[in-house]
């Protein structure tokens, strides 16, 4: 069996991943249940480093943060054995510098990234050239850096901010016998 995720953007372009729940099981089904639930839904693409990756899935247009539990870290430096390298157009998790703090937030490398490998959980890939040049793309867009006010009263710096929203419009999970 096989599964994909189409990110689909609000302008109805699309990115396909293949997931591989072979190498990082609880990241798949995390990521999975997140989609099927809706939860991307009208997210953005909040964080975009020409080169070097895109980052989604956790926070609103108006750059208030949308939480979930944290799951394991499925990276060799954290005990996993994941051989997925951080290529171009690998599907990665974004987390903090606490080994088992991801949640939501996903990152697609534009490129090759292997001072990633083995350190964030790894768990698909970019599966065709149109879903790839629209992830290079993404990473193209003009940046900036906002400051957006907390519930705790002090400000928030946030950089690589996309000057227009890439707004994500849903993502879907697709299974197919192989």
């Amino acid at each position: 069996m096989r599964t994909f995720a189409t990110i689909e953007l609000e302008d109805n372009s699309k990115i396909r991943c293949e997931l591989f729940p072979e190498y990082a099981p609880i990241t798949c089904e995390n990521f999975i249940n997140l989609a099927n639930s809706g939860f991307y839904n009208g997210l953005i693409f909040h964080r975009v480093i020409d080169k070097f990756m895109i980052q989604g899935g956790g926070m609103t247009p108006d750059f208030e943060a949308k939480y979930t539990p944290a799951i394991k870290g499925e990276f060799s430096a954290n005990g996993v054995k994941n051989p997925i390298k951080h290529t171009m157009g690998t599907l990665s998790m974004a987390r903090t510098n606490v080994p088992d703090s991801a949640s939501s937030q996903f990152f697609i490398c534009v490129n090759a990234c292997h001072f990633l490998d083995g350190e964030y959980a790894a768990f698909g890939r970019v599966v065709d050239d149109d879903s790839m040049k629209k992830a290079i793309a993404i990473g193209k867009v003009a940046t900036h850096s906002k400051v957006v006010p907390t519930k705790q009263g002090y400000p928030m710096r946030y950089d690589d901010v996309p000057v227009r929203d890439v707004v994500i419009k849903r993502v879907y999970i697709q299974t197919f016998d192989e």
